[in-house]
């Protein structure tokens, strides 16, 4: 009398029944991924461990990190910790955690991939083509980097964050989603022109691909087919095949909005061709730029970057422009 039993799983569908009968383990309660205030205090917990720099945000981090359990978030602080232990700092920076996080999600950084300098080149216009489209599309979430250190499969990326969690997505966003997606290979078009773009946008391509599918076939977004749940098989729906008829006109949907998407983004891109150049040359000067950053150089600001010393506080800022050679063509190539 008076002893309460309590069991954990993460795998409730392999339970036996007769466990979970009235007056045995009949109450359950169901623990979900913590959100973006959870997420927020779990790294204070787990950070807490570790000697912190001033930069360091966990709000950010949070912000960042959607969907991670709170393992997973303790392995990142642990991964931060290993980093600056590594470089012999005293203290573990923004810096740190950033690269964490991202090891965690996408891979170690592959800096001794020999990338040529016309490689470079293509993946620093294509990531600013992402990012210039995105600065662009009222719609888009707030860009947070945008770097070409090769890592995972990846040879560059732009991170944008939401200001939160998000659990739906109007059609205007999902829009904007395609036009950022397409952005890439726009880029690489317009400056390099058709013949020498690369599989570099494969990834983009597939991304966006499941999304207008997805807007089609399950989300009712399409006005020629109807808000209709076809599910995830273009094949079939519940259990028939779907016809040849319908399910040419569910490729044609799927086509239109991807190719709205590109042409939104080619439109911008080409519209501020000088921003792109500028974001571009700034990539391959220094590897990676904050948003806060990208947005100054396109006001015609020199870069400004606090580095934390040993201690945690700040040295004095050292301002930095750009300094890389030129680029071939100032105007675009037709498309």
């Amino acid at each position: 009398e008076g002893v309460i039993i309590l069991a954990a799983t993460n795998r409730p569908d392999v339970l036996d029944p007769a466990l979970l009968r009235p007056g045995r383990f009949d109450r359950h309660v169901t623990v979900p991924l913590p959100d973006v205030k959870g997420r927020e205090k779990i790294l204070k917990v787990h950070m807490k461990k570790v000697p912190l720099s001033s930069n360091v945000d966990a709000a950010i981090i949070a912000r960042g990190t959607p969907g991670f359990s709170g393992a997973e978030l303790a392995n990142i602080v642990n991964e931060a910790a290993l980093m600056a232990a590594r470089k012999n700092k005293r203290v573990v920076t923004m810096e740190d955690f950033e690269a964490a996080k991202d090891k965690v999600m996408m891979g170690a950084e592959r800096r001794s991939m020999a990338m040529n300098e016309e490689e470079k080149k293509l993946t620093a216009y294509h990531e600013a083509g992402h990012a210039l489209v995105a600065l662009h599309e009222p719609e888009s979430d707030p860009i947070h980097k945008a770097t070409i250190v090769p890592r995972g499969s990846a040879l560059g990326m732009v991170m944008r964050l939401p200001e939160g969690d998000r659990y739906s997505y109007s059609l205007a966003k999902m829009r904007a989603n395609l036009s950022v997606g397409m952005a890439g290979r726009v880029a690489e078009e317009l400056i390099f022109g058709k013949d020498y773009v690369t599989n570099g946008a494969s990834g983009d391509i597939q991304q966006v691909s499941s999304m207008a599918r997805a807007m089609v076939m399950r989300w009712g977004l399409s006005e020629e087919i109807g808000m209709v749940d076809y599910g995830d098989d273009p094949a079939s729906y519940q259990g028939r095949r779907i016809s040849t008829t319908m399910s040419n006109k569910i490729d044609a949907e799927v086509r239109r909005f991807i190719d709205e998407g590109y042409q939104k983004a080619k439109q911008i891109i080409t519209e501020h061709i000088d921003d792109l150049h500028t974001i571009a040359k700034a990539l391959l000067e220094y590897e990676l730029l904050s948003g806060d950053e990208i947005k100054a150089l396109l006001r015609g600001e020199a870069i400004i970057r606090d580095e934390p010393d040993d201690s945690g506080h700040a040295a004095p800022a050292r301002p930095s422009v750009p300094t890389s050679g030129s680029f071939g063509g100032g105007q675009p190539q037709e498309a």
